[in-house]
């Protein structure tokens, strides 16, 4: 299963504006993520008002925050950032 990757459209902003080297190792793991079986086992279960959600660690210092739609086949990003204010975005 290969999984669809789509970005919020304030999130797909947000993106454009990072260090293109950033950038490339976001898409990378992303994509990393998006071809295997189990998506959720790269990340980690978020809780609280952010249930529903996984967090996915890149760089040490980046956050991808992510619905993982099973049934269309879709990992929707909904946040990109550095991880100390990554979870303030969300709504």
């Amino acid at each position: 299963m290969i999984y669809k990757i789509e970005f919020k459209k304030k999130t797909k902003k947000i993106f454009d504006k990072l260090d293109i080297s950033v950038k490339l190792r976001i898409i990378e793991y992303l994509e990393k993520v998006a071809s295997s079986e189990k998506p959720r086992a790269y990340g980690k279960k978020l809780s609280g008002n952010l249930k529903g959600y996984t967090s996915f660690r890149v760089a040490n210092k980046y956050r991808i925050v992510a619905e993982i739609k099973d049934s269309e086949l879709v990992i929707y990003v909904v946040a990109v950032a550095k991880r100390e204010i990554v979870y303030d975005d969300i709504e």
